[in-house]
């Protein structure tokens, strides 16, 4: 199965036949990469209705449901890893939706498109316009992203939460590029987390 950089990343970082929640899961692909590669139990919560209709059809167990609502129904540590791949920008309470996941699951793992990457600075610097991208091909009035959010600023909200990274992974396109500058370069950044039990 082709799928997508960052959810490539996730599914060969995902220890076999474990429990997996993939919150914002879209249509199935990485629930069902997890499911038949890796042999993991896998859950879906998509809000949009007609990507639960697509991941069913995978013979999926996918939800509809709001991860800014609906994660708090869920009991803590019910997952080994809850999954939140490019939907932490689209949140209402994106800070609320990540202590909810690190609940959840053992770990997390969040990825999310960089604003800071040295394409969007440009576009705003000389075109003094909302930047549209292959990695961000919506316009300013219908985009899903409402809390816009760079690997720097990831990075200061995980240190005063006390949550540990265990492992980083930055790509530009589809390729995987260095940690060093990854706020200028990264296109998307995907963090694997877990809380911090001793703080």
């Amino acid at each position: 199965m082709n799928l997508r950089a960052d959810l490539a990343i996730i599914a060969a970082n995902v220890a076999r036949e474990s429990r997996v929640l993939d919150v914002g899961c879209g249509d199935g692909q990485l629930m069902a990469a997890l499911r038949d590669d890796r042999g993991c139990d896998a859950r879906g919560l998509e809000i949009d209705v007609t990507n639960v209709a697509a991941a069913v059809a995978r013979g999926l167990s996918v939800i509809q449901g709001d991860a800014d609502v609906d994660l708090a129904a869920y009991p803590d540590r019910s997952f080994d890893y809850a999954i939140l791949s490019q939907t932490l920008q689209t949140a209402r309470a994106p800070d609320r939706v990540l202590d909810e996941l690190l609940r959840i699951g053992h770990r997390a793992f969040v990825s999310f498109p960089n604003f800071a990457q040295w394409r969007v600075r440009l576009s705003l610097l000389w075109g003094g316009r909302m930047p549209v991208t292959r990695q961000l091909p919506e316009r300013w009035y219908d985009t899903p992203n409402i809390h816009h959010l760079t690997v720097d600023d990831f990075r200061a909200h995980l240190k005063d939460r006390g949550v540990t990274v265990e492992g980083a992974w930055f790509l530009s396109g589809d390729k995987k590029t260095t940690s060093a500058a990854a706020n200028v370069l990264a296109e998307h950044a995907v963090f694997l987390l877990r809380r911090n039990l001793t703080g």
